[in-house]
C-alpha cells in the first residue's frame, strides 16, 4: 500500500476505490462511526486519505462517519489533467451518491480548505455543515504569506510565478517520501513549539510519515499540479459563499499563517471563526472531537 514496505494497519476502512463516470478512480477512507452523521474530510498538502485515520476514535465517540477522499493524482486517485479547484464538487457528489448520502457535511484541513470552500459554494443544498481548519487562503489576498515559513513561501511563490517549475520541488519531495520518517523529522525542526510537541508523539509522527509517502504513491505529477492550483486564482470568490462556515485557526501557525485565517473569516459572509493563541497548524489533532461535533451540528434531513 505505501511506497516503502508494509505499514501498520489503519483503523476503519482506509483503502476504498470508486470508479467515476469519466473512468478515473477516486480513493477514499472511511473512518469513525459507520452509522454516524456523514462528513467528507479533505486532506492537506501534500497528503491523502490516510491523514484522517488519526481522527478515527474521536469521530466514533462523536457519532461521526468521516469519509476522506484522495484528490486526483494522490493516494489511490487517478490524476486528472487540467483540473481546477472548481471541479472537485463533482467528484464529491459522485462519491456521496455512491455511498447513498443525500446530505453530508464537509471539512477541509490545511490544503483541503479551498476544497471545503468550493463545496460550500456549489453544494450548499446537499450540505449539513462546512468547516475550514488551518485552511489555505487565496494567494492574491493581501499579505497572504506574512508569517509563513520559508519553505512554503518559496514553494507557493515558484508555483505562482513559474508554474512549469512546480514539478521540480515535488520530485524532490517524492524522493524524500522514500524515507518518510526522515522527511518528517526534518520538517519538525521548522515547526512552532505547539506543533513540535504534537509531532513528538510516536503515533502522530508515524501516521504523518505514512500519509506523506501515500501522497506520492503515484508520483509527483498530482502534488505538483495541486501546488499550482493553490497559487493561481481559484476561479471563485469566498465572498459568494452563502451558507455558514466554521473556521478554526491557530495564531502560531507557520504553515498557513493566521493572516490567511483572518482574511477568510472576513471574506466569507457567514463565517463563525475561532482563533487559538499559541496553537499551531496541527490544532485539529487535540480538538478533533470538538471540531467534528461543530462541523456536523445541523441534523441531516
Amino acid at each position: 500500500m505505501t511506497t516503502n514496505g508494509a505499514r501498520p494497519a489503519l483503523p476503519g476502512r482506509p483503502d476504498n476505490v470508486l470508479r467515476l463516470t469519466d473512468g478515473r478512480l477516486l480513493g477514499y477512507g472511511d473512518f469513525g462511526d459507520p452509522n454516524g452523521t456523514p462528513l467528507m474530510m479533505f486532506h492537506g498538502f501534500p497528503g491523502s486519505r490516510v491523514t484522517s485515520a488519526i481522527g478515527h476514535e474521536a469521530a466514533a465517540r462523536a457519532g461521526v462517519r468521516v469519509i476522506a477522499p484522495d484528490r486526483p493524482g494522490m493516494g489511490l486517485s487517478t490524476f486528472q489533467r487540467g483540473r481546477r479547484i472548481l471541479d472537485w464538487p463533482a467528484d464529491v457528489v459522485q462519491l456521496a451518491d455512491a455511498l447513498g448520502l443525500s446530505r453530508f457535511a464537509v471539512a477541509g484541513v490545511s490544503g483541503g480548505g479551498p476544497y471545503a470552500a468550493v463545496c460550500a459554494l456549489r453544494l450548499a443544498d446537499r450540505l449539513t455543515g462546512a468547516a475550514i481548519i488551518s485552511g489555505v487562503a487565496p494567494f492574491d489576498a493581501p499579505d497572504a504569506t506574512q508569517g509563513m515559513n520559508r519553505m512554503n513561501r518559496i514553494l507557493f511563490t515558484v508555483a505562482g510565478r513559474a508554474p512549469w517549475l512546480a514539478r521540480l520541488p515535488m520530485l524532490l519531495f517524492q524522493f524524500a517520501a522514500r524515507s518518510p520518517e526522515r522527511a518528517i523529522d526534518r520538517a519538525i525542526g521548522a515547526m512552532p513549539e505547539a506543533d513540535r510537541a504534537i509531532m513528538r508523539r510516536r503515533e502522530v509522527r508515524a501516521l504523518f510519515a505514512d500519509d506523506f509517502a501515500e501522497a506520492f504513491r503515484a508520483g509527483s505529477r498530482g502534488p505538483a499540479w495541486e501546488l499550482v492550483l493553490y497559487a493561481r486564482p481559484w476561479g471563485f470568490r469566498l465572498q459568494d459563499i452563502a451558507m455558514e462556515v466554521h473556521l478554526w485557526q491557530g495564531e502560531a501557525d507557520k504553515n498557513v499563517p493566521v493572516v490567511m485565517g483572518r482574511y477568510q473569516a472576513a471574506a466569507i459572509p457567514n463565517c463563525r471563526a475561532t482563533f487559538f493563541p499559541g496553537e499551531g497548524h496541527l490544532l485539529i489533532i487535540d480538538r478533533m472531537e470538538e471540531i467534528l461535533g461543530a462541523a456536523v451540528a445541523r441534523p441531516v434531513a
